[in-house]
């Protein structure tokens, strides 16, 4: 019991799971942040255009964004309301 609500509520085991999935999108973002960088670095180094490569990297990062988004979203909505929502339980 936290604060009156169960860890066990619907809402709570939702919003947890969210949080996983927001980082399961989120540590390949990091990876893909650190190696655009470094494309980019190189690129600018030695004074060519970035390389088809950097652009691969930005369409996924950029793709791997909206589920993530969407799942903070989706977590402040459950935390401000709390709907009712039963658990699975085998």
């Amino acid at each position: 019991m936290l604060d009156g609500y169960s860890l066990g509520e619907g809402w709570i085991v939702l919003s947890v799971t969210l949080y996983i999935v927001t980082c399961m999108f989120w540590l390949p973002v990091v990876w893909m942040q650190l190696r655009m960088r470094d494309l980019a670095r190189a690129a600018a180094q030695s004074s060519q255009l970035l390389p088809r490569q950097y652009y691969r990297l930005f369409c996924a990062w950029f793709a791997f964004g909206f589920p993530a988004f969407a799942a903070v979203l989706a977590i402040f909505w459950l935390m401000m309301t709390r709907p009712e929502i039963t658990v699975l339980t085998f």
